[in-house]
């Protein structure tokens, strides 16, 4: 009887900097060319990888992140396998995955499909100059020298707040467990359709983390700055900013894929790897 998976096509991508990486590539290499086809392999998202039905990532967290990114429109399932640090996106151990390959690799595999946003920068003359999907953050930094930035935040084209301080976090569900969560700002539910607003040490008290549901328009006005001031996508990509840009934060209409450990409970990495709610 014929596999149920032998005709998936699987592309292995892998992080170069991680030590381990290049044998395990080698290790699933041999793996799926025994049980599926092998669309090919590499250090970066490509062509190639397009034509696959999922997506094998090696690396960590932000290799991921990267991934997601650099598909654009062509959300194939993601299975992530950590050779990172925290592996909160990343659920797999090399171990877990050879394991439960058939399962992880099926057309019927446990996923799940993860908000994005776009954000654009405009310069007041009205010129885009910046644009990029995010499926964790943008955040806009004060940067060097540091001085306090002011920001003018508009939602659904009405003044929501003037915010002096160090920035602004804008975040989707899943990365409200990044910066955000470090920032002070409420952990989401993967599946929330929200964005969480959170500032970075506010000038005022009175300013405090909100959720916006999914369909609210962002405009962030840049009303004061340093010459350091960046908007930062997912902590890896910046553009710098000026007095008089503009920061345009929405849901993206393409969601990330990224395939369930069906081994781990849904809120079970949020307590082993975070230890939410652990008593001392």
């Amino acid at each position: 009887m014929p596999s149920p998976i032998q005709n998936r096509r699987v592309f292995i991508l892998g992080n170069p900097n991680k030590d381990e990486v290049p044998s395990a590539m080698k290790q699933l290499e041999a793996l799926v060319s025994q049980h599926a086809q092998l669309a090919g392999t590499g250090f970066e998202f490509s062509s190639a990888a397009e034509k696959a039905d999922v997506v094998i990532v090696l690396g960590g967290d932000g290799t991921l992140i990267s991934v997601a990114r650099a598909m654009g429109d062509s959300q194939i399932p993601l299975v992530g396998v950590n050779f990172g640090k925290l592996g909160f996106l990343t659920p797999f151990s090399l171990e877990e995955l050879i394991e439960d390959f058939d399962e992880v690799i099926a057309a019927n595999a446990p996923t799940t499909r993860r908000m994005m946003l776009v954000a654009t920068v405009t310069k007041a003359s009205g010129q885009s100059i910046f644009e990029s999907v995010c499926l964790n953050d943008c955040v806009i930094h004060a940067g060097p020298p540091f001085r306090m930035i002011s920001l003018a935040v508009q939602l659904d084209g009405r003044q929501l707040t003037q915010l002096d301080g160090d920035g602004l976090i804008v975040c989707t569900p899943t990365g409200s467990t990044a910066h955000n969560m470090s920032a002070g700002g409420p952990i989401l539910m993967a599946e929330v359709d929200g964005m969480v607003l959170t500032p970075i040490n506010p000038h005022s008290l009175t300013h405090r983390p909100i959720v916006i549901n999914a369909e609210g328009k962002l405009a962030v006005e840049i009303t004061e700055c340093n010459p350091g001031t960046t908007a930062i996508i997912d902590g890896q990509v910046p553009c710098s900013l000026e007095e008089g840009d503009r920061v345009d934060l929405r849901a993206a209409d393409l969601r990330a894929s990224i395939v369930l450990n069906p081994r781990s409970a849904k809120w079970q990495h949020l307590v082993s790897k975070l230890h939410w709610g652990v008593k001392d």
